[in-house]
């Protein structure tokens, strides 16, 4: 007999859900890092997965051994929250490295540095 047999079987069935919701979404994540033509439309299916699936699954820890040990593991909430901040940050710099590394190159893929107004002329770069 394991811990986990005391649990109830509503909660039982809640954890396993949260548990195939968050290795589904994480394996469409990695689906779209596979399928994905390009860098930059890479960089949005496996930050997706990740942050939802990742939440998904230690929601299930969560809520399992919480139960188990009555006690709110809180190390849990704390990783959840490291990789729902740590993520979006982690795309945006990796883009703007891609998009240096791209106008740096001279790719016409990307757009130029400087936006241009209504008129055509080119407009100061926002930094």
């Amino acid at each position: 007999m394991t811990a986990l047999d005391a649990l109830p079987p509503w909660l039982s069935v809640l954890v396993a859900l949260l548990l195939i919701l968050g290795s589904s979404l994480a394996l469409l994540g990695a689906y779209g890092l596979v399928r994905l033509r390009d860098f930059y439309d890479r960089l949005h299916a496996p930050t997706l997965g990740t942050s939802w699936g990742s939440a998904a699954i230690l929601m299930a820890s969560l809520l399992s051994w919480s139960w188990v040990q009555d006690r709110v593991f809180l190390h849990e909430l704390v990783i959840g929250l490291f990789i729902l901040l740590t993520t979006p940050v982690t795309l945006m710099l990796l883009g703007r490295a891609a998009l240096h590394r791209d106008r740096m190159e001279g790719s016409k893929s990307v757009p130029p540095s400087g936006s241009t107004d209504k008129k055509g002329q080119d407009a100061p770069a926002s930094h």
